[in-house]
């Protein structure tokens, strides 16, 4: 993989993991507040979504070795 290609899925990752923080805070803040559950479950869903994101273009620039 070209080095700009890695430095574009790194800085798409750095911003996926900005937001996912911001979405553990969010989460934190309702559930601090009381908010309904549903959609509690729904922010911590589209925070699993994320994580998955992250996960995938980090294997992409990680390359598989095997041992």
């Amino acid at each position: 993989m070209a080095d700009q290609d890695q430095a574009e899925i790194r800085l798409i990752v750095a911003r996926l993991r900005q937001e996912h923080e911001d979405y553990d805070a969010a989460i934190n803040a309702m559930i601090q507040t009381g908010c309904d559950m549903l959609r509690i479950q729904r922010m911590k869903k589209k925070k699993l979504a994320l994580k998955d994101k992250i996960t995938k273009l980090e294997d992409q620039i990680i390359p598989d070795i095997i041992a």
